[in-house]
């Protein structure tokens, strides 16, 4: 019997059952399709932080994660023999006009000290062919953002997990639970949990990428137009993605894919030859408050949330998972009340 039950295997379930497995419980991953199949198995894995300004603990939890993800990635890829694609390679992105040098100019000041001297964000000339088209001639860049490869992320950590001891079952919803239940569902289990509570706590989001071959591998990420380009160590570059609110097909691509496409070769035009290798599709986890929902279900005894990563859950995992493990095993709370279930029920 398992001190602790995690249903889902993506990245927030996977986080928590680690954090568990280390905190020195023993866990069982119930997974009811295959690890990663929701939106953890997508192919772009941009982990860039919020701008430097106006400060928050949403803020602050996240880059304490980002500065925390090399170490702890390094040490699931330890433990499991395999390769999650992650490297803090950096981020840059176009100046547009002068109001955005302004403001650009303002947020490196703030970097100075909201990042504590662990990371920069600076201006410099746009050169090179790896580089945004930028009608100022300016960049900003910054040193605090990392690649990851979500596919290869998951089951490096999942390999982690039973090198270390922990059970994961795949493949079907007949599992029974046992000891502290920890529900890491993504989007279907925010629509279940609306439906339970009759009141909206979250929804899905619908994002599509692309893959292409490219060799770019110790180069920065891109991001302009709302897209990111992110090279992976694989000689592949990721570019994504669309965010869709209403959709018919959750793991297909469409029209809307081929327009992102077309975006980033006007923005990225380096990459105008570069063949297409992969399309993919799903649907990211948003609570109604925006931020990660994680902590105890308030209407459930020993049942707590790992829920609402969005698009920056793979860099919230590292911490999120600690804080969950240590609010499960030894009753330590130190989950921002931006993020608690609560949040998202009033």
């Amino acid at each position: 019997m398992p001190d602790v039950t995690v249903l889902g295997g993506g990245i927030f379930g996977l986080s928590v059952a680690w954090a568990c497995l280390l905190g020195g419980a023993s866990v069982r991953v119930l997974e009811r399709r295959s690890i990663g199949a929701g939106a953890s198995g997508g192919i772009v894995g941009a982990l860039a932080p919020h701008t430097p300004e106006n400060w928050n603990d949403k803020k602050q939890f996240q880059f304490e994660s980002l500065i925390a993800a090399e170490r702890w990635w390094a040490e699931i890829d330890a433990a499991s023999g395999r390769s999650s694609g992650y490297a803090r390679t950096g981020r840059l992105q176009p100046v547009l006009d002068e109001r955005g040098l302004a403001l650009a100019q303002d947020r490196a000041h703030q970097a100075k000290t909201l990042w504590q001297g662990s990371a920069h964000w600076t201006i410099r000339e746009a050169r090179g062919d790896w580089c945004p088209v930028s009608p100022t001639g300016w960049v900003v860049e910054d040193t605090l953002s990392a690649r990851i490869h979500p596919r290869k992320a998951v089951q490096s950590l999942a390999q982690a997990i039973r090198n270390r001891g922990g059970e994961i079952l795949e493949g079907s919803d007949a599992y029974e639970t046992e000891g502290v239940v920890v529900e890491a569902t993504g989007y279907e289990g925010l629509l279940a949990m609306s439906d339970r509570l009759t009141q909206p706590v979250g929804n899905g989001v619908k994002g599509q990428a692309i893959l292409v071959k490219y060799d770019a591998v110790d180069r920065s990420q891109l991001f302009a137009d709302a897209l990111h380009i992110v090279p992976h160590a694989d000689g592949t570059v990721a570019i994504g993605s669309t965010s869709e609110r209403d959709w018919e097909h959750s793991d297909q691509t469409d029209t809307q894919l081929d327009d992102v496409f077309e975006r980033a070769l006007a923005a990225f035009p380096v990459l105008q030859d570069a063949p297409v290798l992969a399309r993919w599709a799903g649907v990211r986890p948003r609570a109604k408050s925006r931020a990660p929902m994680l902590g105890s279900d308030p209407h459930r005894d020993g049942v707590f949330i790992a829920n609402g990563g969005f698009k920056i859950g793979f860099g919230m995992a590292p911490k999120a998972g600690q804080v969950m493990a240590d609010l499960i095993l030894n009753g330590v709370d130190r989950i921002p009340e931006s993020f608690r279930v609560e949040a998202s029920l009033r």
